[in-house]
Order: structure tokens, then C-alpha cells, then sequence
């Protein structure tokens, strides 16, 4: 069965779930999932897990992100974005140094509101259901960082400029561009987002949606699922060693630094997501095949 991270840069009007439910037939395989949502106006990098490398996407959700998000000012939507509907209009435009100058104010750890047209569940019901219906629920604001915040672009007579965020799990790009707007006073919504990287993965590591489609062997496509540790330091475990640890033993190995670590059987054969604790060795997931 095909098992791989497949990056694939995905296309506007599509959702992350419509990317997965396209793979699922391409790859013949039920399991599929993606790491981080995607509005279907974005674009960008979106890792996809196939087959048993699903087990690792509770470890993808949780870095970095960066974007290139267009922010038109002056309009405000029900939706934080130029796909919504109108509700505000202001033909004043702040000077590019009142926009430099408000950005510092969101850099670092900051309170997000949640908008109303996105599926975090209260009571329930997901809020974009009750958006729909024209109902809106107070909502508990949520700590997230925003690493980066630049201004790439001088800013156009329609009120559009250019803006880098690098930013953390569960950060609202539309929710920043409005926010960012009503600190300025005249409003703002996103008007494109492009995501450049997620989880170490890059534009230049994407892969159109309709290539893969295209492919003769997609299989051939799919990374295998230890590209998503990389940076962690990888343990090689001695034959004996390694069937100990594949019937979910833990080990006594001398010499390992304490933290989280790549381990590997014999041919480099990828086999956990593992831990060493004053050396001890345990796995944190398994993805060899059983």
C-alpha cells in the first residue's frame, strides 16, 4: 500500500478536503489527510499524508507556517476576506508609515478572535453553520504568535499591499488583516493568500494537484514520512536491538541525548518517531508495516 508525504501546492477554489478526497482515488487509499487548513481562495504549500503516514500529521499541525497575504484596506466583509459580503466602505488610506507603525502592535503572542466563518465548534455547531443561518456567538479569544510581520509592497491606489507573516499553529491570516484594519481605523480584509512553507516544506517543494492527477506513477511522488523529523537526530538500532523495539519494548541504549529522535532499523529502514529519557529509548509513534 503507497505510504509518503506528498506536497502538493494547491489550487485556488478548492478545499483542503477536496485536495484529500482527490488523492484518495489517485492513490487507491482510504487514508489521506492534510496538515492545515487552506480557505479554498488560498494557495500554497499543502502537506498531504498517505496510507500509514497519516500517523503523523497530529506532529505536522503543529509548526510554523509562513504566508503571503494580500490585505485590502478600506473594506470590510463578514467573512475577513474579498469573498464575503461588503459591510464597511472608508476612502481614507493610511500613509505607508501609519501601516508600519500599527504592524508592530501584532507582532509576537497576540489575542485572536475567531471569525465566524470558520469550523471551530461552539456548543456543537461549527461557526460557519450558524454564520450561514445569519446567527453570531460570542466567541473566546485565543493566544496565538505571529513570528514574523513585514511589509513587502508599497501600497497600491486600491488600498491592496503585499504582507510576510510567519506565524503559529491556529493563526487566522483573515482575522489578522481585519484586525490590523480596525487598528488602523479604516478596516481591512484579505484579499490572497499564497502559503510559502509548512512544515519545512517549501514552494519549491509543491507540486501542482493537477501534475499528480496527471502522473503515470504518483506513487513515485510521495516523500517518504521521516522527511517530516529531519531535524531531529537519528538513532540506528543493532538487528537484536531492533526486534526488541518493533515488539514495543523499550530500550536501554547508552550514550543517547535526551529528547525526541528518528529511529532506524536495519537497511534504514524507518521504524518511530522515538524518545530517549536518560537513556532509555521508547517510541513515541511506530510506522513500520506490522
Amino acid at each position: 500500500m503507497p505510504s509518503g508525504i506528498i506536497v502538493i501546492h494547491k489550487p485556488p477554489d478548492w478545499t483542503s478536503m477536496d485536495v484529500c478526497a482527490k488523492l484518495r482515488g489517485v492513490f487507491h487509499e482510504k487514508r489521506v489527510g492534510h496538515a492545515g487548513t487552506l480557505d479554498p481562495m488560498a494557495t500554497g504549500v499543502l502537506p498531504v499524508f498517505v496510507g500509514r503516514a497519516t500517523r503523523a500529521v497530529q506532529f505536522a499541525e503543529t509548526g510554523e507556517k509562513e504566508y503571503l497575504a494580500g490585505l485590502r484596506l478600506g473594506l470590510v466583509t463578514n467573512t475577513q476576506d474579498t469573498s464575503g459580503q461588503v459591510l464597511e466602505t472608508h476612502p481614507a488610506i493610511p500613509a505607508r508609515p501609519a501601516v508600519e507603525a500599527a504592524l508592530a502592535s501584532f507582532r509576537g503572542e497576540i489575542q485572536q478572535v475567531p471569525p465566524m466563518y470558520s469550523a471551530v465548534k461552539i456548543g456543537g455547531k461549527k461557526l460557519y453553520e450558524l454564520a450561514r443561518k445569519g446567527q453570531e456567538v460570542e466567541r473566546k479569544p485565543r493566544a496565538v504568535t505571529i513570528y514574523a510581520l513585514d511589509l513587502l509592497d508599497e501600497l497600491s491606489s486600491d488600498g491592496d499591499l503585499l504582507l510576510r507573516v510567519r506565524c503559529s499553529k491556529g493563526t487566522y491570516i483573515r482575522t489578522l488583516c481585519h484586525d490590523i484594519g480596525q487598528a488602523l481605523g479604516c478596516g481591512g480584509c484579505m484579499s490572497s493568500l499564497v502559503r510559502t512553507e509548512a512544515c519545512g516544506f517549501s514552494l519549491a517543494d509543491a507540486i501542482p494537484l493537477s501534475d499528480v492527477v496527471a502522473a503515470g506513477d504518483p506513487v513515485s511522488l510521495l516523500r517518504p514520512v521521516d522527511q517530516l523529523f529531519r531535524d531531529l537526530p537519528e538513532v540506528v538500532l543493532p538487528p537484536e536491538q531492533e526486534k526488541k523495539f518493533r515488539n514495543g519494548m523499550a530500550l536501554r541504549l547508552s550514550g543517547l541525548p535526551n529528547g525526541s529522535c528518528r529511529v532506524y532499523g536495519q537497511n534504514h529502514v524507518f521504524l518511530a518517531l522515538g524518545r530517549a529519557e536518560r537513556g532509555k529509548l521508547a517510541a513515541i509513534k511506530n510506522f513500520f508495516e506490522v
